[in-house]
């Protein structure tokens, strides 16, 4: 770091002062309430640290769950389930009218042993796997509940088993029961709905020492003239677990750090688990309670779509291209702004904070798309709406050379100007996409230019407009008035524009906006969005910064999959309560194939790469890339100063070569 003048002095002390903050206080691993497991799935070991309570989302086709559960002070688990069918849609049909309902009933109530109900549990272990698997016991038995949402049916499943761990025979009774819940038909919009909650294997039950039984309860909700489903709990349970292995079995992060591993492989779940099969094709939804059957400019378009690729799940390649497509339906000779959210199943939209950049993010998303897609048949699907958006985005520029919009992502919840600075930033990397995307698309050369020279009248003018001195920091203000640091001052390293990443480092790292969860989104506030601090972690990395930017992605990595939030990514704090918002696992996922392995496509089979390949490890692979229609791996590993690059094209050693660290080099497959 230069210290060339007393200009830098504050900035620096300051900096010293987080890193001494955060190492003493933040990257303490005493909070650490769960541990990794051999087979990479993680367990909390219940101690006397309880009670305490948490909550995950699971997602399948056509049903959503939130499972809110704990440990109570005597060691007994409650849980209670809120149940989510994004396709029965409630009236208003508006962005959150998906049918939902909670239940707090455990089936081991209903139960009897030796004709007396379950008394004494004392919860074991709760292991998360893809599934919510809680072990118990009493005195005299094991108990094993299995909570996760049907893959393609409606319907959320629930396995109990009861396990005979005493001396004597023991007599199990388990009930019948098939309980049946109608909704009041003038609150959908086509009619009642109805929830059957029916349990399997019911009977009584003489089990012998060591021996055991088990039921199922089964959640469906289908319209009143629909039948509903057939089902077999095992058969639900093992699709489930393939679809996480298929998920585990793709683009796998191997580090010498098994917190990023496993956290990587986790995020992959949550980011691809989140699609719905809606009457207008699969639609990658947020969650959370709230956003389903419906796609958002930033979340869907902006952040997981350009990650899909790379993981070479075909189902989430399919729902990004619908999302775009979808958006493109709105494409207008006016220049009138995309909505930005088309929401209930694709038959409305959602445009309440106005243009919050939308054009920006869809652009950018979808060029990211296009190039890592590496199909030549979806990116001429894609070239209308990209065209569009960037002469929006061109015919939005102000007098001062940047791009105009009534809010941001975050829709005004926080101050954002009439120009701020994500919008303008997303503008110049999709300019940049866009003449990777036309050159091999072979587009008009003359237009190509023209994107080129506005990317650099752009970058220039994100300079004079932008950058300043915020708080001591050589930094960026977010909007024209703005005198208070802010998370999003790290988006133009995310698009490589450097000019500024020294300072702007220092004010991400410093006390003012590192929190204990990471960025605060305004300095000196209790507010966080998990998203900006993933933007940051992966522009840190991309501009070089790396053994300063892993201490603190080992430590937000650690404190989401092992903490006492566990084990995504999340959207927001105080606003709903760090829900696990899907896209955000995208964004994580980001943070490695972006930033630390430096990918940047460059046209259908060609990218930039900078691999970041910190001090003090010897080897880092990605393993099963499945982008630009390749399947490929990439191992770094040290050479004496040097990093030595191999790449694997299915089988065959592609590329073998040394490279000086920091080195940037053209890959083509």
């Amino acid at each position: 770091m230069k210290l060339s003048s007393g200009k830098k002095r504050k900035p620096f002390l300051l900096t010293l002062t987080a890193l001494f903050f955060i190492s003493n206080i933040a990257f303490s691993q005493d909070d650490q309430r769960w541990q990794i497991n051999n087979d990479g799935t993680i367990s909390w070991q219940i101690n006397n640290a309880i009670p305490h309570d948490d909550h995950i989302e699971m997602s399948g086709k056509k049903i959503s769950c939130v499972l809110r559960y704990g440990v109570a002070a005597d060691g007994s688990f409650h849980a209670t389930r809120s149940l989510i069918w994004p396709m029965l849609r409630t009236i208003p049909n508006n962005t959150h009218a998906s049918f939902t309902r909670q239940f707090a009933q455990d089936a081991f109530d209903l139960v009897t042993v030796n004709y007396k109900p379950i008394t004494g549990e004392k919860t074991v272990s709760i292991t998360l796997n893809g599934t919510l698997l809680i072990k118990s016991k009493t005195n005299v038995l094991e108990l094993t509940r299995q909570f996760f949402p049907s893959t393609a049916l409606a319907g959320y499943n629930e396995i109990y088993t009861i396990k005979n761990t005493s001396e004597k025979n023991s007599i199990v009774e388990i009930p019948k029961s098939n309980t049946i819940y109608t909704s009041d038909p003038t609150k959908g919009t086509e009619g009642s709905y109805k929830i059957q909650v029916q349990l399997f294997n019911d009977g009584t039950f003489n089990l012998k020492p060591n021996e055991s039984v088990t039921f199922s309860v089964f959640y469906s909700g289908v319209k009143t003239s629909e039948s509903v489903p057939a089902v077999n709990a095992e058969e639900e349970k093992n699709k489930r677990i393939d679809l996480i292995r298929e998920i585990w079995s793709k683009l796998i992060l191997e580090t010498p750090d098994q917190v990023l591993n496993t956290e990587f492989a986790f995020a992959k779940i949550r980011a691809a688990e989140s699609i719905f099969e809606t009457k207008n094709g699969p639609m990658h939804g947020p969650g959370g309670e709230s956003y389903y059957a419906a796609i958002w400019a930033n979340d869907q378009a902006e952040y997981v779509g350009p990650f899909f690729p790379y993981l070479g799940y075909e189902y989430g390649n399919q729902a990004s291209l619908n999302a775009y497509l979808q958006f493109a339906k709105f494409m207008n000779k006016d220049y009138k702004p995309i909505p930005s959210s088309i929401v209930a199943e694709g038959t409305d939209i959602w445009a309440g904070a106005g243009d919050r950049g939308d054009g920006a993010m869809i652009a950018y998303g979808a060029a990211r798309y296009a190039l890592s897609r590496g199909n030549v048949d979806e990116a001429k699907q894609l070239w209308p709406l990209i065209e569009w958006c960037l002469e929006y985005c061109h015919r939005k520029i102000n007098a001062e050379g940047v791009v105009a919009s009534d809010s941001d992502e975050l829709e005004g919840r926080l101050p954002a100007g009439k120009a701020n600075l994500n919008t303008s930033s997303l503008y110049y990397d999709a300019l940049n996409s866009a003449i990777y995307l036309g050159k091999v698309l072979g587009k008009n050369e003359s237009l190509l230019k023209t994107y080129k020279t506005e990317a650099e009248k752009l970058k220039t003018a994100i300079e004079n407009y932008f950058g300043a001195k915020v708080e001591g920091f050589e930094t960026y203000k977010y909007y024209k008035e703005n005198d208070v640091l802010r998370a999003w001052i790290c988006t133009p390293l995310t698009m490589g524009i450097y000019d500024r990443k020294d300072g702007t480092i220092d004010a991400l790292f410093s006390p003012r906006l590192w929190t204990k969860d990471g960025l605060a989104s305004i300095a000196g506030d209790k507010i966080f969005w998990d998203r900006s601090t993933l933007y940051a972690l992966r522009g840190v990395l991309a501009a070089g910064e790396t053994d300063k930017a892993l201490d603190f992605l080992h430590y937000y990595s650690n404190r989401r999959l092992l903490g006492d939030h566990v084990p995504y990514p999340v959207e927001a704090y105080p606003e709903g309560d760090q829900r696990h918002l899907s896209a955000e696992s995208g964004l994580y996922c980001r943070i490695f194939t972006e930033g630390l392995f430096g990918i940047r496509p460059t046209g259908l089979r060609s990218f930039d790469f900078t691999p970041r390949l910190p001090k003090n490890w010897s080897i880092m692979k990605l393993k099963g890339i499945h982008a630009f229609e390749r399947d490929f791996d990439i191992t770094v590993e040290r050479a004496g100063k040097n990093l030595r690059l191999k790449i694997t094209d299915g089988k065959k050693l592609a590329i073998n070569k040394v490279i000086k660290d920091g080195t940037t080099i053209n890959i083509k497959l």
